[in-house]
């Protein structure tokens, strides 16, 4: 399949996407290989993360709402700033809670569309076995799974199997992206 580029300024901004799941989802592959078809920058989420946070994953113990709240704020703030400057961002945040992903969405200050990579959990916990050198045990797993709040018909979300191949990923998201674009324009006019 040929990957298609998109005119981000022309098609789907003003728009920040985000690209979302637990751990082993294939978050951050599907945001980089999407970033460039849009023309967007690509911000990986994890790399908001605080220095005790980190440690606290790390450990295995799972983050809770005072370790979150900070780090959504500081992602969201950067996602928003090169909305801002670029007309589209992409980035990768777990998001698996409806309110997080509202902070994320509020931060952010601009349209906002998620994706949620879904798969099962036999094959999350492969892909997290298979990772090196990445700070999120494949203990913490289960927590993540349990945490996991599907988007509801209202949010502007939707959800893709995750093992599909990559490319067909990319390229159901840009489908998406181009109808939600439409859509937001067509109740702006």
């Amino acid at each position: 399949m040929t990957l298609q580029r998109v005119s981000a300024t022309s098609t789907i901004a003003p728009m920040a996407v985000i690209i979302m799941g637990v751990s082993g989802s294939g978050k951050s592959t599907l945001g980089a290989m999407l970033a460039p078809m849009l023309h967007a920058s690509f911000v990986e989420g994890d790399s908001f993360h605080d220095a005790a946070a980190v440690a606290k994953m790390r450990s295995g113990h799972p983050l809770d709402d005072a370790d979150r709240w900070p780090w959504l704020d500081r992602l969201g703030t950067a996602i928003g700033v090169r909305v801002r400057r670029d007309g589209v961002a992409v980035a990768a945040c777990s998001a698996l809670r409806r309110v997080y992903r509202e902070r994320l969405s509020t931060a952010i200050g601009q349209p906002t569309r998620f994706i949620l990579l879904d798969d099962s959990r036999a094959e999350l916990q492969r892909r997290m076995a298979a990772r090196a050198g990445h700070y999120m045990p494949p203990s913490l797993l289960d927590s993540q799974i349990a945490t996991l709040e599907r988007p509801a018909p209202d949010e502007a979300a939707t959800i893709l199997d995750a093992s599909a191949p990559a490319e067909d990923l990319s390229a159901e998201a840009v489908e998406w992206l181009t109808r939600e674009a439409a859509r937001l324009r067509a109740t702006q006019a």
